[in-house]
């Protein structure tokens, strides 16, 4: 994994696809500020002292970091620019899913999740995806309520054929802007990956 940037309280890192994050931290000897989901790519970030971890997790709790993501999905929005708010519960059909859906079962949590479209092929869109909260799967679930879930999405999309030619989940955690303990805020971006950047420019294009 790339050292995407270090000093003494944080480690952030460009975490590839397929890795799950407790893997990631085992390999780097370190405690996770938050979570990416195991076919997500982009930048983890990491605390190298307790003091660090408990500023950073208060800091992502109190949504004082922004993300941005990029994502592939199905489909083309209408609206350019929108806002999901659906809350997020559990699916009722899979226990390893999450739903944004009204019937989903257990306790529903607020969930807030901004785009906007940055390109389209006419079949797909490409989207800048903005999550102002951090529920589980809640990019793949938000998107997947409104009719555009992630191209290549073995959770969400299960039945859908990989059309981009991806080979991978469409999601790449792009850009993390944080507070660092020592003061000031950091923005830290992860390369776009390389099944992404063919697709960017002709996506960028349409």
């Amino acid at each position: 994994m790339t050292i995407l940037y270090e000093d003494a309280d944080i480690l952030a890192v460009d975490k590839p696809a397929g890795v799950l994050t407790p893997a990631a931290a085992e390999i780097i000897g370190r405690e996770p500020a938050h979570r990416l989901d195991r076919d997500t790519s982009g930048v983890l970030v990491f605390a190298k002292n307790a003091a660090a971890l408990e500023f950073l997790r208060k800091a992502f709790t109190n949504r004082e970091v922004k993300k941005t993501y990029l994502a592939f999905v199905y489909g083309v929005p209408t609206e350019k620019k929108g806002v999901i708010t659906f809350p997020i519960g559990r699916s009722r059909k899979d226990f390893r899913l999450r739903s944004a859906q009204p019937k989903a079962r257990g306790t529903l949590r607020e969930a807030i999740t901004r785009y906007e479209v940055i390109g389209e092929d006419g079949a797909h869109a490409l989207l800048k995806v903005m999550p102002e909260t951090g529920r589980t799967h809640q990019i793949r679930a938000h998107l997947k309520a409104v009719h555009h879930p992630i191209v290549g999405d073995p959770l969400y999309a299960p039945n859908r054929p990989d059309s981009l030619h991806l080979g991978r989940l469409g999601l790449h955690a792009y850009q993390i802007d944080l507070p660092l303990p020592a003061g000031g805020r950091k923005e830290i971006i992860a390369p776009i990956p390389e099944a992404f950047t063919a697709l960017q420019a002709k996506f960028a294009r349409g």
